[in-house]
């Protein structure tokens, strides 16, 4: 039983994780598809480039909720199910998981760095904590969002392992990581060539979306469609 106890929590943080709240908050709020303008990022920097802050930081606060309750959920109420370390560890790669790559949105996802924050936060609030400097300092000294999110996600590793040691949440946090600066490999292109957006730097968003990989040129994506359209 605790096998499927275990299953099932982390069934249910994929399937959370899979709220893409860009999308969502932007068709909420009559605003356009994330997905089709700026960076095509469903995530709040892109948000913000639509011009309205309150989708933003409301994408922000969810996507980080996101990956913080399941985890905080098991973490609190999981032992008398036998939820241990093991599952808290596959729920929070779960819930981040489901943000790169959601059910619910043709597997089109964000970056996942506020969810990874949130489940960062929930395993461990002083691991996020000092995440998040990591950060914020970057962030205020280069001024590069993408370059603090790749900082923060090599460092994350290397904070658990020095100060709480191993096991399967340095696993995760480890894998989280690693998927964190994949998904900004085209940031590091644009780092290393100079032509990446500084915070607070407009950014034209009715500008074209880059072509994704598995795009062929002049091919439209499919969530170009007017973002109206049901899914």
């Amino acid at each position: 039983m605790e096998t499927l106890y275990s299953a099932a929590a982390t069934l249910a943080a994929y399937l959370i994780g899979s709220l893409s709240f860009a999308v969502i908050v932007s068709r909420a709020m009559g605003l356009s598809d994330p997905r089709s303008y700026g960076s095509g990022n469903p995530g709040a920097t892109n948000v913000l480039r639509s011009g309205s802050k309150k989708a933003a930081i409301f994408t922000l606060l969810l996507d980080a909720l996101k990956g913080f309750i399941p985890v905080f959920l098991v973490d609190r109420f999981g032992a008398p199910y036998g939820l241990g370390e093991g599952t808290l560890a596959l729920v929070g790669i779960a819930a981040f998981v489901g943000h790169l790559w959601p059910v619910y949105f043709r597997f089109e996802g964000g970056k996942g760095v506020a969810t990874a924050a949130g489940v960062l936060l929930a395993i461990n609030p002083w691991l996020g904590l000092a995440t998040l400097a990591t950060w914020f300092i970057i962030a205020f000294f280069f001024r590069y969002a993408s370059l603090a999110s790749i900082v923060a996600a090599v460092f994350a590793p290397f904070y658990q392992l020095l100060i709480w040691g191993g096991g399967p949440i340095a696993g995760a946090v480890a894998l989280m990581g690693l998927l964190l600066v994949w998904r900004h490999t085209g940031n590091i292109q644009k780092l290393l060539n100079g032509s990446e957006s500084k915070i607070g730097q407009k950014s034209n968003a009715a500008g074209p979306v880059p072509q994704r990989p598995g795009h062929k040129h002049g091919e439209r994506s499919p969530h170009h469609h007017h973002h109206g359209a049901k899914r």
